[in-house]
């Protein structure tokens, strides 16, 4: 949902082949997937439950196949969300989609904030350490495992902007629109998918 295209772009300028597919043979014979998306999660999960791909994706997930949530993406990976009154996830990563924590600022959050992150990652190969990416959301991760927290930036007070867990990565801000430094982080997921020989 919503941002589809520009993330296959930015992928295709870091020199993926991509395929747009919700056909479960074709994504099985890919090196890696992507779960782009932007709007609620209860409709988006919706739509994953639809296709299987909700079950599809957890199962790549147990095989060791790389997968990026972004935005949404990593949202819907979940257990839970309490947007628009409630929805289950897919429960890849323990824990909670809660409105975003930001007293004293509107909502939704949009704009550039700095991401302090807090373990490594072959995503991050490169890439500076608390440059600003570009975020759109009104909903923040509570991961329930402290080790799967990836990054965190600020916005009031300090949210979880990525998680990294077992094949399993999701950012809440959009590489695809964070220059460089997102193209960066995009070229090393496809590293991850494809490792050079």
């Amino acid at each position: 949902m919503g941002n589809r295209r520009s993330v296959e772009k930015a992928l295709e300028h870091v020199g993926a082949r991509v395929v747009v597919s919700s056909d479960h043979v074709v994504l099985a014979g890919c090196a890696g997937l992507v779960l782009p998306g932007v709007g609620a999660f209860p409709r988006a999960i919706e739509n994953l439950r639809a296709l299987g791909l909700d079950d599809f994706l957890v199962e790549q997930v147990r095989a060791g196949v790389p997968v990026l949530g972004i935005c949404l993406g990593l949202q819907l990976a979940f257990d839970r969300s309490d947007e628009l009154g409630g929805a289950k996830g897919m429960g890849i990563v323990p824990g909670a989609v809660t409105e975003l924590p930001a007293p004293d600022h509107k909502l939704p959050h949009i704009g550039w904030s700095a991401v302090h992150w807090r373990k490594d990652s072959p995503i991050l190969d490169g890439v500076a350490r608390d440059v600003a990416y570009y975020h759109v959301h009104s909903y923040a991760c509570e991961p329930a495992d402290p080790a799967d927290i990836l990054g965190e930036a600020e916005y009031g007070r300090s949210f979880v902007t990525a998680v990294s867990r077992g094949s399993f990565t999701g950012v809440q801000f959009h590489p695809e629109k964070s220059s460089l430094d997102g193209l960066r982080l995009l070229a090393n997921f496809v590293s991850v998918c494809v490792p050079a020989a």
